[in-house]
């Protein structure tokens, strides 16, 4: 949390939920940019400031409320507080992903942009049982391919478009970073009780390496442009 907004009028054990960040994912997403060699840019910020994966003009973007939770230093907050926080957090992310992305299309680096999160068990009372969320919009090239090797290996209970599915009103790093650049893009949800300790990060990051790799060597198609 930025010092000048202190705990946002919440008690400390907010911070361990969902509502502050997403539980598991950094050690993930970090194995697996190294399995890669590819670049890794994660937001050091809770969610609870600015979610720099929603549009900026949408409610949930500061949210007011947190699944069941209020957020009193997120409510009434003037448009200055609100523009200090894009300015801040929201922006300086969001430069870094596009500098990267620019660097390599200059380059001519072919360019796969993974955005990893995860997502609680249960949600408002209602079960989630995938373990693995596939999320796009309308580009279905990796997500496409992704999803015929899951299918082909029986993979239990992975989401299509679950717990929820891309759109521009929803998410903010695909639609802008992925699809209108028109790179090859997927998002990754892994099922938090599953990435909670160090164990569970080494086995999904070894795991969705291996997927992604198989991607690669058997639909090779997916590098071209629709």
């Amino acid at each position: 949390m930025p010092q000048a907004l202190g705990d946002l009028g919440l008690a400390p054990h907010h911070f361990e939920r969902h509502i502050a960040y997403d539980i598991g994912i950094y050690p993930v997403a970090r194995r697996l940019a190294a399995a890669f060699d590819a670049p890794l840019i994660a937001q050091a910020y809770s969610r609870l400031v600015i979610d720099c994966n929603r549009p900026t003009h949408v409610p949930s973007s500061i949210p007011t409320v947190s699944e069941d939770t209020r957020i009193p230093g997120n409510e009434g907050i003037s448009p200055a507080e609100r523009k200090a926080r894009i300015d801040a957090v929201f922006r300086p992310y969001h430069a870094a992903i596009e500098e990267i992305l620019d660097a390599r299309a200059r380059a001519g680096v072919p360019t796969i942009l993974i955005a990893m999160h995860s997502f609680t068990p249960v949600y408002n009372g209602v079960s989630r049982p995938w373990r693995l969320g596939l999320l796009y919009d309308r580009d279905t090239r990796l997500a496409g391919a992704m999803l015929r090797i899951l299918n082909d290996d029986a993979a239990p209970y992975i989401g299509d478009k679950l717990p929820y599915a891309v759109s521009a009103e929803t998410d903010y790093t695909l639609p802008v970073h992925g699809d209108r650049r028109g790179l090859l893009h997927a998002g990754l949800e892994i099922r938090q009780d599953q990435i909670a300790e160090p164990a569970g990060q080494a086995a999904w990051a070894t795991w969705l390496e291996l997927l992604l790799r198989r991607v690669l060597e058997r639909f090779p198609e997916v590098w071209s442009r629709p």
